[in-house]
């Protein structure tokens, strides 16, 4: 007999620690410590006559130097301020060059956390093998770095002039999802809207059990090897779980999701979209795998963020 899927009936368990909040205060406070040192290089060659691009550079947690590309309406074509849109990276995947969403009115900023290639001089655990990199101690976890690099490139995009601080918005699928998540999470007061499509490092150690695919079978294979682990691995990644960030954030949120999705299952989307506290919604695709209806959905994602953001507000006003 086949068993029908109802995944948003899952119920998922993750472990919250009782210091949660004071675990990732603590740590915004430590990095807080480390000279941001932002640098914008302005690149003629890959700029258009609408939007100018910037290769930006700037420190972060325990002084890795991160990377992203940086793209932004010329003021001859649309005036600013304009509103920033954060871009986040899937796991694999390399931030491209934001000049569509810029062309948008977007001052578009691409992130390139530690580990992606031009990120990569002082950590490059490779993929497979940032996801388990340190993973049963919380506090060499790659990913403690990882999400502080996504915070300090909001504060990054921040020091631009031409921005407007009262209108960032974050937006990324897969480990870009969880990205959105956990930002908007950590910058409650800051960001106004997040899209997290098929949002990954939701409910870990259920979505290990979940599916077999990459990343998380990666979590399956450290723990053939080390089965003692389990105990220490469920209390770590319970400081890095989306679940426990949710109901934090304050922004107005959209998820979607693909009910077919073998890699992020749709039981942990569901998870954290329950867990979610804000203004939000939810677009479920059903035949969909891990590009979560992207076909689809990107129109409503765009709408989103514009009804939020407003990009073109000031070109709207000089008219």
């Amino acid at each position: 007999m086949t068993r029908v899927r109802e995944p948003q009936r899952y119920t998922v368990n993750v472990h919250r620690p009782d210091d949660f909040d004071e675990f990732w205060s603590g740590t915004l406070r430590r990095v807080a410590a480390v000279p941001l040192r932002p640098s914008f290089e302005y690149v003629p060659e890959r700029s258009t006559d609408e939007v100018a691009v910037y290769d930006v550079h700037y420190d972060s947690w325990e002084g890795v130097r991160i990377s992203g590309w940086y793209a932004v309406p010329r003021p001859e074509y649309l005036p600013p301020p304009y509103p920033a849109l954060m871009l986040l990276p899937g796991y694999i995947s390399e931030p491209v060059i934001p000049k569509d969403w810029a062309k948008r009115g977007y001052a578009a900023f691409a992130v390139a956390p530690r580990g992606k290639l031009r990120s990569n001089q002082r950590f490059n655990p490779g993929y497979p093998g940032l996801l388990v990199d340190n993973i049963v101690d919380p506090n060499t976890y790659a990913y403690r770095g990882f999400y502080v690099d996504a915070v300090r490139a909001v504060e990054t995009a921040l020091t631009r002039p031409e921005v407007d601080a009262d209108r960032v918005g974050l937006h990324g699928s897969s480990q870009g999802g969880a990205l959105t998540i956990t930002t908007a999470a950590l910058l409650p007061e800051v960001i106004k809207c997040g899209a997290a499509g098929a949002p990954y490092l939701c409910a870990f150690m259920d979505s290990a059990k979940l599916t077999h695919s990459y990343p998380y079978e990666e979590m399956n294979e450290y723990l053939r090897v080390h089965p003692d682990h389990e105990k220490q691995m469920a209390e770590s990644v319970g400081y890095f779980d989306g679940l426990n960030f949710a109901p934090n954030i304050r922004a107005s949120m959209m998820v979607y999701i693909g009910l077919e999705d073998d890699v992020c299952p749709p039981e942990t989307g569901y998870a954290v979209f329950d867990a979610m506290k804000c203004e939000k919604e939810l677009h479920p695709y059903e035949r969909c795998g891990h590009d979560a209806g992207h076909f689809w959905v990107m129109a409503k994602v765009e709408a989103f963020l514009a009804g939020h953001l407003r990009p073109g507000a000031a070109a709207e006003v000089a008219e």
